[in-house]
């Protein structure tokens, strides 16, 4: 039965349950790999020197191929371009797995450049639920295929240890385990979109829309970008999306160090579970609450949320018990920023450039991302925790103060289209 003659709400309950399953799957293949995977880097470097540069080569890997991903999804709709990213996550475990029992550092890093392509996927199943959203439930849609990844996010790091377990009792290298586990799990993930996701949502909405025919991959690019820059609600959607994204990383990576230099490095494991429960774990509560009161509502309150937790973090380092609640509002401010920024920027851009200013978002995001981490040890190598966090903070309440800047000079009816 063609796409075209489906119930639009079948299509969409079909289209969620399927994205729902593999986010799970995508989530735990990376939870679990990247647990280990500084635990692998020093194995084969034989030092902690750079055990963390395949980390952030994975997510340079995931900014380089969004966007390409997402001119696939433009070209040949969400199928190919889910089971195609988490295809190759597949293949960048695997090549991790190998480098691991070789021995071989310059091929794990090639990898985990490969292995960006799965978490590409992931960050691309959000839109996917907002393809054939109605305007009502779209924030709650996309906050449905955040959700899920808890499951993967909290299962991926207990299952690891014992992955690597039963890799060593079959003859593998110490930590490659898991990354066979994440190679498998991904290819199941591949698996599962390319048999579920029919009809295609992408594919369904550019038929019923009567959108023409799209453009080459690089023109797609540029007129995404030409359109976010053009409307302001887009730029404040990219901003949300970005500025979210690289406090939330910035100041979680250099936690567990602001923590052990008060003598609060045991506390690292229970302070990350919890930083990872608010950013997934209230993820449908958020996306009910972007409905509701808009998504500018939201990207503001939501930047407020990340101050608050920045300067929780800050003050931890003399009261412990603050580091719980600064990660978790961490993290919950993500959410928001997340949730809201997507549904914005798939709500303020024309059809035809929507996919690509996806793919676009994602590029920026993963990629200043990276960059944030990198940045993050040198500020506090060099002048210390607090300024990071003053940086951080800055930041967050710069996007809170333009979201209500924006209301202002567009109006309440305009900034609210989700």
């Amino acid at each position: 039965m063609p796409g075209s003659a489906i119930p639009h709400d079948a299509i969409q309950r079909r289209t969620l349950s399927t994205l729902m399953v593999g986010q799970s799957l995508g989530t735990a293949a990376a939870a679990s790999m990247l647990a280990a995977l500084g635990l692998l880097a020093a194995e084969v470097l034989g030092s902690d020197s750079l055990a963390g540069l395949p980390a952030a080569v994975g997510t340079l890997g995931t900014a380089v191929i969004a966007s390409p991903l997402a001119g696939l999804a433009v070209q040949k709709g969400r199928r190919p371009a889910l089971w195609g990213g988490y295809g190759l996550g597949a293949i960048g475990a695997a090549t991790a797995a190998l480098a691991g029992q070789l021995g071989v550092f310059w091929l794990l890093l090639i990898g985990m450049t490969i292995f960006g392509g799965g978490q590409a996927a992931s960050l691309q199943s959000r839109f996917a639920a907002a393809d054939l959203a109605t305007p009502e439930r779209r924030a709650r849609d996309i906050s449905r295929v955040v959700w899920v990844a808890t499951i993967g996010g909290v299962l991926g790091p207990i299952l690891n240890t014992t992955e690597d377990t039963i890799g060593r009792t079959l003859g593998l290298a110490s930590w490659v385990g898991p990354m066979v586990a994440a190679s498998a799990l991904y290819a199941f993930a591949a698996s599962w979109a390319a048999a579920r996701l029919r009809p295609d949502p992408l594919v369904t909405r550019a038929e019923r829309a009567g959108l023409p025919s799209v453009e080459r991959p690089r023109r797609q690019l540029t007129a995404a970008w030409r359109a976010v820059r053009s409307e302001p609600l887009a730029m404040l959607a990219l901003g949300s999306l970005i500025v979210s994204h690289a406090v939330m990383v910035a100041v979680m990576t250099m936690t567990p160090l602001h923590m052990r230099d008060h003598g609060q490095a045991w506390l690292s494991g229970g302070v990350i579970a919890v930083h990872v429960l608010g950013m997934y774990g209230f993820s449908p509560l958020v996306g009910r609450y972007t409905d509701r009161v808009g998504a500018s509502r939201t990207i503001r309150d939501g930047a407020l949320v990340l101050v608050a937790g920045v300067l929780a973090s800050v003050v931890a380092g003399y009261q412990p018990w603050l580091i719980f609640i600064g990660l978790f509002l961490l993290g919950l401010g993500w959410s928001f920023g997340l949730i809201a920024g997507s549904a914005l920027l798939t709500a303020s851009v024309p059809d035809r450039t929507r996919v690509a200013a996806q793919g676009l978002s994602d590029t920026l995001l993963s990629g200043l991302a990276a960059g944030a981490a990198l940045i993050s040890g040198l500020i506090k190598q060099g002048w210390g925790f607090h300024w990071l966090a003053n940086l951080a903070a800055g930041l967050a309440m710069a996007l809170a103060i333009a979201a209500v800047v924006l209301a202002k000079r567009v109006g309440t009816q305009r900034m609210n289209p989700v």
